[in-house]
């Protein structure tokens, strides 16, 4: 299940934090891994971990001003894109900080860097996200999001990383193919 009742508190906390001065600032937040976010081997589960940093997100669009902009204009936000590097284990009850910001945006998308450090300073997990804001007619523009958001800030430059991972991504086919099953032989 989705964890409703921590995206509510740590929403509710990142808004008695400071706004920031600027849309690439960090967001630090702070988390535990509890027993309902273990695997079979008793450390954060990969897709948990991907719900997990659904909340370091919305702390940072909290501060950055964007959740107050999306339910005005009525946008939803939505990821297109996500590159995860695992190193490190995270295991129950142990207690470890995120740090979520946007490197950069282009005409469709902004791209999201964000990261689990353990308490002795190593980095557990790295993740790109190449995600968006929508309307019912589809995309809005990360201009457009900006004009609303009241910033004619200009995008700081993609790194290197980024746009290879941009690159690479274009080149993966769409749909995905499908490779046809061979009906079982009816044997002898």
């Amino acid at each position: 299940m989705f964890p409703f009742v921590r995206m509510i508190k740590d929403t509710w906390l990142a808004s008695r934090q400071p706004p920031f001065k600027s849309l690439t600032e960090t967001h630090v937040s702070h988390h535990i891994c509890w027993p309902h976010d273990l695997d079979f081997w008793l450390e954060l589960n990969n897709g948990r971990a991907m719900s997990l940093y659904d909340l370091g997100r919305m702390g940072m669009a909290q501060r950055g001003g964007l959740i107050r902009i999306l339910r005005r204009e009525r946008w939803g936000m939505t990821m297109a894109g996500v590159s995860t590097r695992f190193r490190r284990r995270i295991h129950g009850f142990e207690r470890f900080e995120m740090r979520s910001r946007t490197l950069c945006w282009d005409d469709k998308f902004i791209y999201l860097e964000q990261s689990m450090w353990k308490k002795n300073g190593e980095c557990a997990s790295h993740v790109l996200f190449r995600s968006a804001v929508t309307d019912k007619n589809g995309l809005v523009t990360p201009d457009r999001v900006l004009a609303a958001l009241g910033q004619t800030v200009i995008s700081p430059p993609m790194p290197d990383w980024v746009a290879a991972w941009c690159a690479s991504d274009a080149q993966r086919p769409w749909p995905p193919m499908q490779t046809a099953i061979a009906p079982p032989s009816s044997g002898s």
